[in-house]
């Protein structure tokens, strides 16, 4: 199987072109350079078409390209980019695969849990509304123009990654490991997380799967606040978890990236992705957080 990727050097993206790999699969990436790889593609999103006869040898298409949100405080500037970088990507990908002559058989293309917006202790579905909020309607812009491929659509809805290095927890572990771990905000608020290694299984699992179209919750079956993950990678790391960032300093230092990635409550639902038959390697909290730390 040969699998079209953007993103590819991102986080998700790196771990898929892994597996992919190991299971004999062709990952084929696309770069925003000069192809130097017989597995690279040289492209620019939003500015040049993509030739469609790519597709013609194309299973696959998984579209995880975009700017960070990671990268904070978001600037006016920036929040376009953030746009701009994902509907640009997303757009030149389904012309390309609307114009071939032979569609590959499913696109995956990401999305967030953004798109639930703050929903307190509600328990989200693939069902629940979008909610308020500039990642909620960036997520549902996102989801809109990847519905327009004329091929099975899996739309992936990502949270929190807890990964070994990057990622957002690639930033908070390094004051675990020192001792100064802590809470944000109130720590109440729901954190949905799901490990790397399970993230790409199952963005591989949706590709398979023929009977899988439409959003899909890309979470742990565990839910977990915001508290409760912080304390369980200090358990393993044998630190304590104590302190408490207030909400008001993270409002001041990062802005409106804080409210809308650090002190909002997304309690997701894992339901419709185990219904299909995925089975998670780290499905509770403690084995993500063992799996992170090792």
């Amino acid at each position: 199987m040969r699998v079209l990727i953007s993103g590819a050097s991102g986080l998700v993206g790196t771990e898929l072109s892994r597996q992919l790999l190991a299971l004999g699969h062709e990952p084929v990436v696309l770069v925003r350079r000069e192809a130097k790889a017989r597995n690279e593609v040289s492209w620019k999103p939003g500015l040049e078409a993509l030739d469609s006869s790519l597709m013609e040898s194309i299973d696959a298409v998984v579209n995880m390209g975009g700017a960070t949100t990671g990268r904070i405080p978001w600037t006016k500037k920036y929040m376009k980019l953030l746009i701009s970088s994902r509907i640009d990507s997303t757009k030149t990908l389904v012309d390309a695969i609307n114009n071939s002559k032979n569609q590959p058989k499913v696109l995956v293309s990401g999305s967030a849990s953004g798109i639930y917006g703050d929903r307190g202790d509600e328990l989200l579905t693939e069902e629940s509304g979008r909610g308020e909020g500039f990642l909620a309607d960036l997520a549902d812009s996102w989801e809109t123009e990847a519905l327009k491929a004329n091929t099975r659509v899996v739309l992936a809805r990502t949270t929190l990654v807890m990964s070994k290095k990057l990622g957002a927890l690639g930033r908070l572990l390094p004051f675990i490991r020192a001792g100064v771990g802590f809470s944000i905000g109130r720590g109440s608020q729901w954190w949905a997380w799901i490990s790397l290694e399970d993230e790409a299984r199952a963005i591989i699992h949706l590709i398979d799967n023929e009977d899988a179209t439409g959003a899909f919750n890309l979470t742990a079956p565990e839910p977990a606040t915001c508290k409760q993950l912080i304390t369980a990678l200090g358990k393993e790391l044998r630190r304590p978890t104590f302190l408490k960032v207030p909400a008001w300093a993270m409002n001041l230092v990062i802005g409106v990236a804080a409210k809308e990635l650090l002190l909002c409550s997304q309690k997701m639902s894992a339901k419709k992705l185990t219904d299909s038959g995925f089975e998670f390697t780290h499905p509770a909290l403690q084995q993500s957080a063992a799996y992170v730390v090792s």
